[in-house]
Parts: C-alpha cells; structure tokens; sequence
C-alpha cells in the first residue's frame, strides 16, 4: 500500500477509533497437521528472542517461520491475535500477508506457459479487450513477462489520490477489479514497455483477469487448483469468498505514530477480489510454498529460469535494499547473501518471505500491525537486516 495513503488515512481516522468487538476466542482455534520439532531446535531460544523484542518494541503480535536444512522447520510466535479480547497469538494464526500474493500469481502464470495456454512474451492485449487495454496507456503493447516483471510501465491505481481519496471515504468499501483498473485509466505511464522497471499493481490485476480468461473459473480458484492443494496449503486461503475466515487475526495500524494502536481488520477490501492483494496465510504455510517453488516442486527449472532473470531497477529506493526484478519476486543483497523475496502490505498487516539460495534458509513472518513507529521493527531495511542478521 502506497505510504501516502496511510498518512491521509491517520488523519481521516482521528475520529473513528472503536474498542473493537466480542469474540469467542475459539475463533481463533487452528493446528498444524506436521510433527512440530521447534521446542528441540537448537536455535529455538535465539528465535524465540527474536520475535518476542519485536513485540516488546510496539509490533502486537508476530508469526514466524526459519527452515535450515540441517536443523528443519521451526516455528514460533509472540504478542497478540486479538488486544480487544486478549488473545494471545499462536503460530498456526492467519492473517492477510498482501502483495506476497505477487508471487503466487506468477507462478500460476508460469504453470500456464508450461501447459502450453499463454506464452510470457505474449501481449496481454491478446487476451484482453475493451476499455482494460483502450483506457490504459501501454495495455496494449506490453507483454505479460513485461507486467510480471513490473517493467511494463502501466501506471499504478494506488497513487491515484482520487482512488485513495474514494477508499478513505469507505473504508470497507469491497472493490472489484473493473473498479480499481478505473483509476489507471487516461494516466501517463511511467516509460515505455522494457526501459526500466516499476511497481505497479495494476499490471497484477490484469493478470489475474488473464488467468480468469484462459481458465475459466476466478484466479484465487485456480490457486487452489494448481498451488493450495497439492501442496497442502491448508491455512491458505483467498479473501474473495470468506473475507475474514476463522483464525484471522485483528489488524492494527499505528496511526498516531506513539505505538497507541487503532484496529483495521475491515479495512482492506480493495484486496478481496484482485490478484495484487488479498491473500491469506501463516508462515508455515507460506514457508512451504517458498521452498518447493525454488525446488523446482511447483514449476519446472526452465520456468524457474525464467522467474530468476532478473532486471534491476534505474532509481534505487535510497532507504531500502537496490532491488532487482524477477518474475513476481525480488532479489536484493543482504550482509549475509543474496535474497530472494516478496513483502505484502495490507491495513494492519504485513508479510515477508525470504529464500536465500546458497543454503536455502528461508525466512517468513508475518505481523498483525504496522505504519508509524512499528515499521521500523519489521519492514525498513534496518529492520530486515536485523531479521536476517539473528537467524543467519
């Protein structure tokens, strides 16, 4: 979520705290059906340190996932699912995880270059029509590699502040596709197609009306299809028909930047039904998806090839880690390696995954709490530095 927008909506939100709602703690009941070796981890103590500072410094609650090959999955959590009814967190929990469902969506297209349903250097025009490509400058040049690598140049919906004027005005306003593509229609783009590269959402939501053309049925369906159940993901889930299922966790911004934090749970819904956002998940799970993706479990080497060719951007954020390209993830170097990884933001939420390829240690967390103070402990380049310095 674009920065700007959570300020104007701190402002707005001045007057709108609410103490939150009654819920069964049951509710948040869930399980892992895997034999859970973390207390015997040898780092268990280090990790559990880790994520209980983050919640003594202001994060609500955290999740988090570490995968080492000699020492397997351990997982853990601290803080809390839910202030108003003093639930504590545990670590099958979900929550939104964001823009991490970026990766999922290029996986899915990679499995439909396989089968041989699209090829990446296609135009997206080839699939879609109508105002879609007519009212978006460059929809009807670039290739779908070009918008999963986000250097189509398309304009990004979210920086429009009409839009984020619309989605202050009603905050739990659900917002469909055609809805949001709205607000990229009739703006310049960035650059031409190819010159550089550029995040933007809206290239993502295009891809998920591409999946839906090809298959037939709605993205988050051929997800399940394709990614959910052969893995196991049974924690994963879309927010399209369920927007908030049983175990999620409340979501909280720091909209007054003093860590005093203000519930968002029902603020996301411009992400229920596209496929730059929406996705729910826990680290475990997230964990899973990660790791057979780079094994080449999910895709094929060739695909995975593909995903890795990488283009690195002209304008480096100068706060954040020089991030280079791929197909619906990033690579950027860390003082203990190159990464691979996707973030999400959504209202109260935010996610990150890690792979690094030379040892494939893999790092997921997830938090229930962000913007003002609590971004500096889990999502600034000092923070995932930190991170990554006390697992690696």
């Amino acid at each position: 979520m674009n920065k700007k927008l959570f300020f104007i909506l701190a402002i707005t939100l001045l007057n709108s705290c609410h103490k939150g709602e009654d819920i069964n703690p049951t509710f948040y009941e869930c399980n892992f059906n895997f034999a859970d070796s973390s207390y015997a981890n040898p780092n268990n103590n280090k990790y559990r340190s880790l994520i209980n500072d983050m919640t003594s410094s202001g994060v609500v609650g955290v999740t988090m996932s570490v995968y080492h090959p000699q020492t397997g999955i351990w997982i853990g959590a601290s803080g809390k699912a839910d202030l108003y009814n003093d639930i504590d967190m545990k670590s099958c929990n979900i929550s939104r995880v964001g823009s991490t469902v970026k990766m999922f969506t290029a996986t899915t297209i990679l499995k439909l270059a396989e089968e041989g349903k699209l090829s990446l250097d296609d135009k997206i025009s080839s699939y879609l029509q109508g105002d879609v490509i007519d009212k978006i400058e460059n929809a009807n040049k670039a290739t779908i590699r070009q918008l999963l690598q986000h250097s189509s140049g398309i304009y990004n919906y979210i920086q429009n502040l009409k839009f984020q004027t619309a989605s202050l005005n009603d905050f739990i306003r659900e917002w469909k596709p055609e809805d949001l593509l709205k607000y990229a229609y009739n703006q310049k783009s960035y650059f031409q197609p190819g010159e550089d590269v550029r995040y933007s959402n809206t290239g993502y939501i295009m891809l998920g009306m591409l999946i839906e053309k090809i298959e037939g049925k709605p993205f988050y369906k051929v997800f399940e299809d394709k990614i959910f159940s052969p893995l196991g993901l049974t924690m994963t889930k879309f927010a399209a028909e369920d927007h908030i299922p049983s175990g999620t966790v409340r979501g909280y911004i720091d909209m007054y930047s003093n860590l005093q934090v203000v519930e968002s749970t029902y603020f996301s819904g411009w992400d229920y039904y596209t496929a730059d956002g929406g996705l729910i998940s826990n680290p475990y799970d997230m964990n899973v998806f990660f790791r057979a993706l780079m094994s080449g479990q999910i895709i094929n080497s060739n695909s995975l090839a593909e995903m890795l060719t990488w283009k690195n951007e002209k304008y480096p954020d100068p706060d954040f880690f020089p991030i280079s390209y791929g197909l619906g993830i990033f690579k950027i170097q860390t003082e203990k390696g190159i990464a691979f990884m996707h973030s999400g933001d959504a209202v109260g939420y935010y996610a990150n995954m890690l792979y690094f390829p030379s040892d494939s240690t893999t790092i997921v967390y997830a938090v229930n709490s962000n913007y003002g103070k609590i971004d500096q402990f889990v999502s600034t380049k000092v923070a995932i530095e930190k991170i990554i310095s006390e697992i690696k």
